[in-house]
């Protein structure tokens, strides 16, 4: 009976005592034991489980006292901490030739990583599964790249053109399939030599007449292409090469300030070309007419004398047909050798768009310098062909140039910015001058629409539309 007692009493002590005990272990392990009584037999349960998740931030942030085995990935500079994680510094160093392999005293600002650089400035270590997370939430929301003569943007949705800045301003590596474009050259060159030929081929060999309705709908429809060209295309592309954040200008009114230079050398030029071209014709007529051939003199006075340039109050004004085509086609040059350069410089992932859209765009701008040039008073067809030829083989040549220069090119560099800019504002001008003084205003005002039917008129104001609307939207991708 004693005994039993005593063995009850020992019984109640354990169960009484029964807890759990912690021990934490090497291996960062916690042991739990627990002790029942169960029907006269003692029970023992060991429960593991991982330490705390402290623990853990604990460790990590002991090991990662510095990153090291840092390089260069085009202008973005990456590391290595201690747990063998890469991430990206940032800011970056200013020079990527003087970088550092390393930085030291990393320490943490709430969930972030910060290190000391050689100066002792704080710069953020980001490892790569933030970095790919953040660009994730960028890229969810989509983003439209494109090349304006080279130079790449890339505008999220929502955001404007106008406050997209390069990613970096060093040349950036792309893939080139350079047979597609020594083939698609040739493409090119035969859309560009059907535009520019085939008003000439119109009139000269199937006798369109030069104010019917098939060469009026061609020449208000490149009237519209050469205005939209103008103030669409190359006004909105020096605009963007102007403000790339890899120049500082500082004069904001840059693009559009050399565009109303070009807008007044054009101006120049033609004024006095035709000044000089009157006075040649008045002394011609004066030596005619002292040696006593009036009736010669009087024809070369006419000859030179446009009648669709007649302004009902003012008299008849000097022009010069030709040297107005000259001056357009000049414009039209310039343009041309930058798209070139811009097709084949943009990368394998834009380029099939590009290229389908710079077809067009040539094919539509030559028809537009094209009924320009059939129209040249007393001008041979070898020379109209020779002007027409010189225009189909310009982008081409442009394309040429840019394959040349690949491995080199680098649209983001300061003074190809500024080479590409003033060209392309320089060409605004000479467009805007071009397109509405000498296109729109010389047939609507002083030609032959003044005066024509409402039917004619009807088509060719819809044709005009036509143009700018075309080029507009073309616009968005070149």
């Amino acid at each position: 009976m004693l005994l039993k007692g005593i063995y009850l009493f020992i019984s109640l002590l354990v169960l009484s005592l029964a807890r759990t005990v912690t021990v934490t272990s090497t291996r960062d392990y916690r042991v739990g034991l627990s002790t029942l009584f169960n029907e006269g037999n003692i029970q023992t349960t060991v429960t593991n489980s991982r330490a705390s998740d402290s623990s853990d931030d604990l460790s990590s942030a002991a090991q990662t006292t510095a990153v090291t085995g840092c390089h260069l990935h085009g202008s973005e500079q990456f590391c290595i901490d201690g747990e063998g994680n890469e991430g990206s510094i940032i800011p970056g160093p200013s020079k990527t030739e003087d970088s550092p392999s390393s930085y030291t005293g990393c320490h943490s600002h709430e969930e972030d990583t910060f290190c000391l650089n050689s100066d002792g400035d704080e710069v953020q270590f980001v490892k790569d599964t933030e970095s790919s997370s953040s660009s994730t939430s960028t890229s969810s929301g989509g983003k439209n790249c494109h090349f304006h003569a080279g130079v790449e943007h890339c505008v999220a949705d929502g955001e404007s053109e106008h406050g997209a800045s390069a990613e970096t301003c060093e040349r950036v590596d792309r893939d080139y399939d350079i047979p597609l474009r020594i083939g698609l050259l040739f493409v090119i060159l035969v859309t560009s030599a059907i535009g520019s030929f085939g008003p000439i081929v119109l009139t000269s060999f199937f006798k369109f007449k030069l104010d019917g309705v098939i060469i009026t709908i061609l020449k208000q429809f490149g009237t519209g292409i050469i205005i939209s060209t103008a103030f669409v295309h190359l006004m909105t592309h020096a605009d963007l090469m102007w403000g790339n954040s890899c120049i500082t200008l500082g004069y904001e009114s840059t693009a559009t300030s050399i565009t109303m230079a070009g807008i007044f050398l054009t101006f120049l030029i033609e004024y006095l070309g035709n000044r000089l071209i009157g006075w040649r014709s008045q002394k011609s007529s004066k030596r005619l007419i002292g040696r006593g051939n009036p009736e010669k003199a009087n024809d070369i006075t006419e000859e030179t004398i446009s009648p669709a340039s007649t302004h009902n109050h003012d008299g008849p004004v000097l022009v010069n047909d030709e040297f107005s085509c000259v001056v357009m086609e000049a414009g039209i040059v310039f343009h041309s050798i930058l798209l070139g350069i811009t097709l084949v410089v943009a990368g394998d992932s834009y380029f099939i768009t590009l290229f389908i859209v710079i077809m067009f765009h040539q094919m539509f701008e030559g028809i537009a310098l094209s009924t320009r040039i059939v129209e040249l008073p007393n001008t041979k067809l070898l020379k109209k062909l020779l002007m027409a030829g010189v225009y189909a083989l310009v982008t081409p040549v442009g394309m040429a140039i840019g394959i040349g220069t690949l491995n080199k090119f680098n649209g983001n560099d300061p003074s190809t910015i500024i080479a590409l800019g003033t060209l392309d504002s320089f060409s605004a001008g000479i467009l805007i001058w071009t397109g509405l003084i000498e296109m729109w205003a010389h047939d609507w005002i002083f030609g032959n629409l003044a005066t024509a039917s409402f039917l004619k008129t009807s088509i060719a104001l819809v044709s005009l539309i036509a143009g700018f609307i075309v080029m507009s939207v073309l616009g968005k991708w070149a």
